[in-house]
C-alpha cells in the first residue's frame, strides 16, 4: 500500500507540490505572527527589567519609557535640574543617573549620563570608564575600537544633522552585552552634552533652553535637542567630573532610578507624580502596550487564520475534484479485490501527507520568517527579541494535524462509498 501510495504521489508530483506549498504559506503566516509577537514582548520586557523606575517631566509615559529606556528618538520635555540632585541624595536612592539626548554619530545614539549609569548597566568587557568631559564609553554592538574619536553631530546625520567641532569624544571603555538598545549607544558624561549645548548650568536659564528647543523640534521634526538649547559651548574634554549635582543643575528629559527596595519604589513614584516630575514603573507601560498589540496580533491571527480556511477550502475542492477523475482507478482497484477499507485509506492517507508536508514546512517557514524578521529588529534597535516555540505550541500543532486528518478524510469517505461497477463504467 505503502509503495503504490508514494509511487502516485511521484506521477502527480506537480499538483502534490501545489497543494504543500499553499498549505505551507498559509500556516508560516500564523506561525510568523504568533512567534514574533512573542519574541517582541520578551525582548522588550527583559530590556526594560533592567531599570526599576524612571522620572520624566509630565507628558506621555509611553514617550518617556521609549526615549529613555529603548532610545527611540523623540522630542521630550524637560524637567527641573534640582531633581536630579534631590534623587541622588535620597536615602531610598541606590542610585539615579540622568540621560541627555540629542546628538548621534553614524547612526549611533550619543547619550549624555553619569558614571552611575555605566557601572550598573552593564560590567566593561574592555577599557575604563570615562573619567573626563572628552571621553565616552560605548556599548557592544558599536562597531568602533578603544581610542577611537566621536565627533557627535547635533540630531541625524541623515536629516542634515550639524556637526559638533567643539568636542571630540575619545572611547575608553566597551561595555558588555545587555541584550538592550543600550548596546548601539555611545554614553558620554551629561556635564559634556549640557555644555556642548550652551547649557551653563543655571537652573533658571533651563525653561528657556527647553522651550527654545521644543519649538524648533515642532518646525523640524526628527531634529531633536533633548539636552536644551542650540547654543554651542566649549569644552575642555581633559576638565575632570563633577557628579556632585546641585539645584543648578539644567533641566533634563529624564532620570533612571534604581530603588533600594520594592516598597522605596512605589514611594518614589508617588513621590514624583507630580509637580512638575512624572514617575514611571517601565514594565507598566510595557502592559498597556501588549494590549495594544495584543490588538494587532488578533487582527493577524485572525486574517492568517482565513487565509488557512481559504486554503483548507481550497485543497477540499481539489481533492474531491481529483477523487472525480481518479473514479475508473478506484474502481480497478476494487475490482481486482481491494477492500473498500484499502481504498479508504489510499486516499486518505494520500491527502493526509500532502497536508502533513504543508504543514511541517509552514512551520519551518514561519520559524525562518521570525528568526529574519527579529535580526533585523535587533540590529536596528539592540533590542535581543528571543525566537523559539514553547510547549502550549505542541496544543497547536495537535488540534492542526487532528483537523487535517478530519479534512482529509471527507475525500477518502466518497471514494469509499464509490461501487467498482460505477466507478468503471464512468
Amino acid at each position: 500500500m505503502t509503495r503504490f501510495i508514494f509511487a502516485d504521489l511521484r506521477r502527480l508530483w506537480a499538483g502534490s507540490l501545489v497543494v504543500v506549498l499553499l498549505i505551507a504559506f498559509a500556516t508560516a503566516l500564523g506561525v510568523a505572527v504568533t512567534l514574533q509577537e512573542r519574541a517582541l514582548r520578551l525582548g522588550s520586557a527583559r530590556a526594560a527589567d533592567r531599570f526599576d523606575l524612571v522620572v520624566g517631566a509630565p507628558g506621555s509615559e509611553t514617550q518617556l519609557l521609549l526615549s529613555s529606556v529603548f532610545l527611540q528618538p523623540s522630542p521630550l520635555p524637560l524637567m527641573p535640574g534640582n531633581v536630579l540632585g534631590k534623587l541622588a541624595a535620597d536615602p531610598r536612592v541606590a542610585w539615579a543617573a540622568p540621560v541627555g539626548f540629542g546628538d548621534s554619530f553614524s547612526g549611533y545614539p550619543i547619550v549624555g549620563t553619569s558614571t552611575a549609569l555605566t557601572t550598573n548597566l552593564s560590567a566593561l568587557k574592555e577599557g575604563r570608564v570615562f573619567s573626563k568631559a572628552g571621553e565616552a564609553v560605548i556599548g557592544a554592538a558599536v562597531t568602533l575600537p578603544l581610542g577611537y574619536e566621536v565627533k557627535p553631530t547635533h540630531g541625524l546625520a541623515a536629516l542634515g544633522g550639524e556637526t559638533h567641532t567643539e568636542l571630540a569624544y575619545r572611547i575608553t571603555g566597551r561595555m558588555a552585552a545587555t541584550g538592550t538598545s543600550w548596546d548601539r549607544a555611545i554614553l558620554v558624561p551629561i556635564q559634556s552634552v549640557w555644555n556642548l549645548h550652551g547649557m551653563g548650568g543655571h537652573a533658571d536659564e533651563h525653561d528657556h533652553a527647553a522651550e527654545a528647543g521644543e519649538a524648533h523640534n515642532a518646525e523640524e521634526p526628527g531634529h531633536e535637542d533633548h539636552a536644551g538649547g542650540h547654543g554651542h559651548g566649549h569644552v575642555d574634554p581633559d576638565a575632570p567630573l563633577d557628579e556632585n549635582w546641585t539645584a543648578e543643575a539644567p533641566g533634563l528629559p529624564a532620570i533612571l532610578v534604581k530603588p533600594k527596595t520594592i516598597a522605596d519604589a512605589y514611594k518614589l513614584r508617588q513621590d514624583y507624580r507630580g509637580n512638575g516630575t512624572l514617575a514611571v514603573f517601565p514594565g507598566e507601560v510595557l502592559t498597556n502596550l501588549y494590549a495594544t498589540l495584543g490588538d494587532a496580533k488578533r487582527v493577524l491571527s485572525a486574517v492568517a487564520v482565513g487565509a488557512q480556511i481559504l486554503v483548507a477550502a481550497a485543497v477540499l475542492m481539489v481533492t474531491v475534484m481529483h477523487i472525480g477523475q481518479r473514479r475508473r482507478q478506484i474502481g480497478a482497484l476494487r475490482a481486482f479485490g481491494a477492500p473498500q477499507s484499502a481504498v479508504l485509506a489510499i486516499v486518505w492517507l494520500e491527502l493526509f501527507i500532502l497536508i502533513a508536508l504543508g504543514i511541517l514546512f509552514g512551520f519551518a517557514i514561519g520559524y525562518g520568517a521570525a528568526i529574519l524578521l527579529s535580526a533585523m529588529f535587533s540590529g536596528e534597535s539592540g533590542i535581543v527579541l528571543p525566537v523559539g516555540f514553547i510547549r502550549d505550541d505542541l496544543k497547536s500543532v495537535a488540534a492542526i494535524v487532528l483537523f487535517s486528518a478530519m479534512l482529509a478524510l471527507a475525500p477518502a469517505l466518497l471514494a469509499y462509498r464509490q461501487s467498482p461497477a460505477a466507478a468503471l463504467r464512468a
